[in-house]
């Protein structure tokens, strides 16, 4: 497994996170496990899939950011 932090504050009132994240890795074919902590949440993804992975999260954050 390969463990990817998200290094983005989000209130623990928030929702979605991640479910956007874990929807995003999914429609790409990628299994994942999410935990979510106080300060970070982080993704653990097969090794194999952790490139993809990376890339698809960076999109992911690239359209949060235009909008």
């Amino acid at each position: 497994m390969q463990q990817i932090v998200l290094e983005v504050f989000s209130a623990l009132e928030g929702v979605g996170l991640t479910a956007a994240v874990a929807s995003a890795l999914a429609n790409e074919g990628i299994a994942c496990n999410m935990v979510a902590a106080f300060h970070h949440d982080h993704v653990f993804v097969l090794a194999s899939s952790s490139a993809k992975a990376l890339a698809v999260l960076q999109s992911l954050q690239n359209k949060a950011i235009a909008v």
